[in-house]
């Protein structure tokens, strides 16, 4: 399972889904699938805008998490 850290980040540099938005051009609706870990596909330029946005990698925005049945 891919995890999603987007919420941790924001939480942690004090921003709002409506700054993201406002100063990256993504859409409101992509960020917050991203926030709730509900998203199903993400382009690769809109990853690319978060990590430069947040001044983060990849592997700090996502990460893979083995499910606990499958261990």
């Amino acid at each position: 399972m891919l995890k999603c850290h987007l919420s941790k980040l924001m939480g942690e540099k004090r921003l709002k889904i409506s700054d993201i938005s406002r100063n990256t051009g993504i859409n409101r609706g992509t960020i917050t699938r991203l926030y709730n870990e509900t998203a199903t596909r993400v382009d690769l330029e809109v990853i690319e805008q978060l990590c430069d946005y947040l001044d983060i990698t990849v592997g700090e925005l996502f990460e893979i998490q083995k499910d606990s049945e499958t261990d």
